[in-house]
């Protein structure tokens, strides 16, 4: 079923692409980058997952003339249905190492709790982790080894922070073994969320046999995560 928060991370998913680079686009760079030996494209991107509105996929490049420079992190977001009321569930899935980041990705960060408001969105959630990641809060620890050495031995947590870097730009250069698959869902969410009035008309295609859309196009997702795949497999069988 279509539901407010739904709604709004379309919007958000929208305002996103128009706001940076197409996702696509940006993975290409972030692709040719790799090969080329050239530093990806600075700011952040974000989508859907290829099944479900409400679990996204993200990326943080690291700020420049910081020791994150050259890094780029990923992230998961975990919507609920009372979105934008209450904030998601945000992680990093790449290692990091910064004293607002809990050893299992979680983060420590005001208006993803006590601060929160509807006004926010993706795009300002993604640019507020990513100011994070050098403007630490070392007064309210996640990770109480990072921030000591922030305060304490700068040197170090700096050399700490590049080897995380180091790490995650090895893994960045083999991005492109994803990508074409990576490229399809993008896609197939760009044209999913063309408009507002798109998002009720495929979800009524799914109930309604006779609004059904032509085969040429089997796996547009749907908002209830399901695909259309499925719902032709369970009417043939029927």
């Amino acid at each position: 079923m279509t539901t407010p928060s739904r709604r709004r991370l379309m919007r958000d998913f929208k305002k996103l692409q128009a706001s940076h680079c197409f996702f696509t686009c940006f993975l290409a760079l972030l692709v040719c980058a790799a090969y080329r030996g050239e530093d990806p494209p600075a700011g952040v991107s974000g989508a859907p997952t290829e099944d479900n509105i409400m679990m996204w996929e993200a990326v943080i490049f690291g700020p420049q003339d910081t020791p994150f420079e050259d890094g780029t992190f990923k992230l998961t977001l975990e919507f609920s249905e009372e979105y934008p009321n209450k904030p998601p569930t945000v992680k990093f899935v790449s290692k990091m190492f910064h004293p607002n980041v809990y050893a299992d990705g979680s983060i420590c960060l005001d208006i993803l709790q006590n601060r929160w408001s509807p006004t926010y969105d993706v795009a300002a959630i993604l640019t507020s982790i990513q100011s994070l990641l050098d403007e630490p809060n070392p007064n309210s620890p996640a990770n109480s080894l990072a921030a000591q050495l922030y305060q304490e031995n700068r040197r170090e947590y700096e050399k700490r922070v590049q080897q995380i870097v180091e790490q995650e730009a090895l893994i960045s250069s083999r991005i492109y073994e994803g990508f074409g698959r990576i490229l399809y869902v993008l896609q197939s969410w760009l044209s999913f969320g063309e408009n507002e009035g798109e998002l009720e008309a495929k979800e009524s295609a799914e109930n309604d046999e006779e609004l059904g859309h032509d085969e040429d196009d089997p796996q547009m997702p749907s908002a209830s995560g399901s695909t259309r795949l499925d719902n032709a497999g369970s009417s043939s069988s029927a």
